[in-house]
């Protein structure tokens, strides 16, 4: 089996640098809008499919990392000194001499292949022209870009070493993305005896309809005949499709067309002719929830060749291994893997229901809650004290359950995430808010909970800091129940009418307000 080990990128877009050793299986690129998922698997996707045309159709200006453009441009300008793109990937040993060697970037001996983008050296006096002009005209003509292997041989679209398939859902509407997708999984579905045989029985039919269909029609022209186009343009892989019960995929809905695409590059073909590596774009684009769930039963299930997903989606970073995440962030090429996590607290995201892990892990700052009545007015308080929403301290705030404060508490720990706990003391301080977290409290840690057992509880607090306001708005519906008892048994209801009809007016106990100003700093 093909295995990509490591991925290594140097000047490839929004990359000076970018190095990090894969999962055999599995690898989740994880970020906001900008942190470099999708140029991660742009970059894969060229280095596996060994075409210029690809390069080409992309143009170098949009490849080449601007930072390193604009740093050259602004120096002397030696020729020597002209900045290169590569992409290499190291691959698992394959026992294969081809692709066994030193040609790369540590000059290692290794499995691997690469893409290599540098100045033409017999152009060097015209590239020398160029740069002595005023102005900032980088000389990307002068380029020359190679596929190779760690060998040295040089490898093309046909005689690619690695068979590999590029989804990318979020161009689901582009007719022309389509179509190559459906040629690239014809392809990597059909052998090269076949695929002649297939396309020149195609030809034959088109010649059988021009000769018979086309006779009559023909008969009566003198000059001109009607004929069918043979050209490569015209040939079985443009015109082939995949059709679902009879109807053709284009014919489909975008959600089912992402779920085709997806469900028929994961199954599981004759093995000479499988898929070594499959990267999926945003495979979440489009589905519903339960379609989600079957996607990601489907990956789990087909976990025989290497996948690579760039992804926003909770489920998916979650459902499928916390451990296999790649997190990325827009503000910095520095990545996090987190294949340290213990693989109980992978297994508690994996199982529990459905969390807000990626808001969680994508945070600078959290405010952790246990409950829905402090999730609806711990946002109200934090305006209350500072004026603002916590967006605008990019803070989220996140109902967790009392019971999973830990595996939150590991993630943020392992990601240097700066959180505070607001819990209940549960009529025991001491032990459910110190002992308990011994071991995560620290700089960017913090619990913060009534230290006073006989306020156990965030509603028994609320009251207490606020009882003329809970009583005035409460007390005159109360038949039985007194308004504390009222709000024990009906936490989450209680709390949306307090913050419906007195917002403002609420005061948050000292340790939310602890909280609140800890975050801030």
């Amino acid at each position: 089996m093909k295995i990509i080990e490591r991925i290594k990128l140097l000047n490839f877009r929004r990359f000076p640098s970018f190095d990090t050793k894969l999962d055999s299986s599995l690898n989740i690129f994880v970020g906001d809008n900008e942190s470099g998922k999708s140029t991660v698997l742009m970059a894969l996707d060229l280095v596996l499919s060994g075409s210029r045309a690809k390069i080409d159709s992309i143009g170098l200006e949009s490849l080449f990392n601007t930072d390193c453009i604009d740093r050259y441009m602004a120096s002397s300008r030696k020729i020597q000194d002209l900045p290169v793109l590569y992409v290499e990937v190291y691959l698992n040993e394959q026992n294969t001499p081809a692709l066994n060697g030193k040609n790369n970037s540590e000059k290692i001996t290794c499995d691997g292949i690469a893409f290599l983008c540098e100045p033409i050296e017999e152009l060097g006096k015209d590239i020398k022209e160029v740069l002595l002009q005023d102005g900032s005209n980088f000389p990307f003509e002068y380029y020359e870009t190679r596929f190779h292997t760690f060998s040295g041989q040089q490898y093309n679209g046909y005689n690619r070493p690695i068979r590999h398939l590029f989804i990318d859902s979020s161009q689901i509407n582009n007719e022309y993305a389509t179509r190559e997708y459906i040629k690239d999984l014809y392809s990597s579905n059909v052998g090269s005896i076949e695929k002649n045989k297939y396309q020149n029985e195609y030809r034959k039919y088109k010649n059988k309809f021009k000769d018979k269909v086309f006779f009559d029609l023909n008969s009566k022209l003198e000059k001109y005949e009607f004929t069918i186009k043979t050209t490569g343009k015209a040939n079985l892989e443009a015109d082939i499709t995949i059709a679902e019960n009879g109807i053709v995929i284009e014919n489909k809905g975008k959600g089912r067309q992402c779920f085709i695409k997806t469900e028929f590059a994961l199954k599981k073909p004759d093995r000479s002719k499988d898929i070594d590596i499959l990267l999926l774009e945003e495979p979440e684009n489009h589905l519903s929830h339960i379609n989600m769930k079957k996607l990601i039963l489907l990956i789990r299930e087909s976990l025989k060749k290497q996948l690579f997903i760039a992804t926003h989606n909770n489920l998916i970073t979650a459902r499928l291994d916390l451990r296999r995440c790649v997190l990325m962030n827009s503000s910095s090429p520095k990545i996090t893997l987190l294949n340290s996590l213990s693989e109980d607290t992978a297994d508690f995201f994996m199982k529990s229901p459905d969390n807000n892990i990626l808001e969680f892990i994508l945070a600078k700052r959290v405010v952790l809650v246990e409950g829905d009545a402090e999730y609806i007015l711990t946002e109200a308080f934090f305006k209350h004290v500072t004026g603002k929403l916590p967006e605008e301290f990019d803070t989220h705030i996140i109902s967790v359950g009392g019971t999973s404060f830990k595996r939150y508490l590991e993630l943020a720990k392992l990601l240097n995430i700066r959180t505070a706990v607001i819990r209940d003391n549960d009529e025991d301080y001491s032990v459910n808010c110190v002992e308990r977290y011994a071991d995560y409290v620290g700089d960017n840690i913090q619990v913060f909970s009534d230290t006073d057992n006989a306020r156990s509880t965030f509603e028994i607090c609320l009251y207490l800091d606020n009882s003329e306001t809970c009583e005035a708005f409460f007390k005159a519906s109360r038949k039985s129940l007194s308004v504390q008892e009222y709000m024990l048994k009906n936490k989450a209801e209680a709390a949306f009418h307090l913050l419906k009809m007195t917002s403002g007016e609420l005061l948050p106990s000292q340790y939310i307000l602890n909280a609140i100003q800890w975050i801030r700093e």
